[in-house]
């Protein structure tokens, strides 16, 4: 379906709908192109034991609280459950199965190709997320390996592997996360860590949220914050270096700020490291055909590798000009503000230590704002 409109909105996850609803409660004109046919498509596909790491109360999106009697950090299946019930609530009408090919500015108005149509507008906010195409490595002798080999997009839960040795390569949330869940369904646990590590806990002591300290530290230079954060993360967690990580030489804070990566945020990973249950190895250097050998000579057979080897935002594959506000690996250097494009808007591409989806609703605020002037 072609045609014109003041407003596109690409993508009916949780930076769309809420960019839409924010945008709609303004008054103004907007359209909504999903890839998919339902809301919440990326949800839908994450493992089974995923639970968001940060407080529902500080996870909703604006204009409507997730429902009161949901536990502290919602499943996978209730974000899911959420984002249908935004859906609703502000009466969203995404045009679904479409999926936008090519944006490109013509004669002052953004024209966008779908399979359905061309469109044009004042206005595109793409909100495709900066985990839209899974990023791949390849080492040494892949081909050659037996067992099963996995991106971290495609792992659902670990039964499978039951009384079987995996791998996990990455020390992301997600590949810690599984290699718990790995760990909770029988699995003999490995865990390839190449890069110097930070490390908080979700819960101070257990009890308390780790996420609004980190709101009120987000007010501060980040080495201020670091150094504030310090003595907190040496009391619950301890030293990495003891379980055979390598701590980066700068904190959480600066982590994001100058990396884009988010700290693990952990839940019991680091325990069952401690106790042995997970085995810490280096980098990985090449696969064998029934396993891995790591860059210090070691090796272990396996029945499986699970590459929790992170996304991309890809921006480059559709936005025609994205090198005016990408870095070079195609994700968009602003967020939530108004970009070197004119009418172009990103949401949902900042890694912020409030939290993804509070970020999210921060930024869908600002843009209909800046649209609406």
């Amino acid at each position: 379906m072609g045609g014109t409109a003041e407003t596109l909105v690409i993508g009916a996850s949780a930076a769309g709908l809420a960019t839409a609803a924010e945008i709609q409660r303004r008054g103004r004109e907007f359209e909504i192109v999903e890839a998919e046919d339902v809301v919440a498509a990326s949800w839908r596909r994450h493992y089974d034991r995923l639970h968001l790491h940060t407080p529902k109360g500080f996870s909703a999106l604006p204009g409507l609280p997730m429902p009161k009697s949901w536990p502290r950090y919602p499943a996978r299946d209730q974000v899911v459950e959420y984002l249908e019930l935004y859906q609703e609530h502000f009466a969203l009408r995404p045009h679904f199965g479409e999926t936008v090919q090519r944006v490109e500015r013509v004669d002052g108005t953004w024209e966008t190709t779908t399979s359905k149509g061309t469109w044009r507008f004042a206005n595109v906010v793409i909100a495709t997320g900066r985990a839209r195409v899974p990023v791949r490595p390849a080492w040494p002798g892949m081909d050659q390996y037996r067992g099963d080999l996995l991106h971290s997009s495609q792992y659902r839960n670990g039964d499978p592997w039951k009384g079987r040795p995996v791998l996990v390569v990455g020390f992301g949330n997600s590949a810690c996360e599984q290699a718990l869940d790995l760990v909770e369904r029988g699995a003999v646990v490995h865990l390839a860590v190449r890069s110097p590590v930070n490390v908080l806990p979700r819960d101070i002591f257990g009890v308390v949220p780790v996420l609004p300290l980190g709101i009120v530290m987000r007010r501060l230079p980040t080495r201020v914050a670091d150094a504030l954060a310090w003595p907190m993360v040496r009391s619950t967690v301890g030293d990495v270096t003891k379980v055979g990580l390598k701590k980066l030489p700068y904190g959480p804070n600066t982590q994001m700020a100058r990396d884009h990566h988010v700290p693990l945020l952990d839940i019991g990973t680091m325990d069952q490291i401690k106790q042995g249950r997970i085995a810490v190895h280096g980098d990985l250097d090449r696969f064998t055909e029934d396993g891995v050998v790591f860059s210090n000579g070691s090796q272990v057979t396996l029945d499986a590798v699970v590459l929790a080897t992170g996304y991309r935002a890809s921006i480059g594959d559709l936005l025609v000009g994205w090198e005016a506000v990408c870095d070079s690996s195609g994700t968009p250097t602003v967020s939530g503000a108004p970009t070197a494009l004119g009418g172009l808007y990103f949401c949902g591409m900042y890694v912020s230590p409030a939290g993804m989806l509070r970020e999210i609703g921060i930024e869908a605020t600002r843009i209909a704002t800046h649209i609406n002037r």
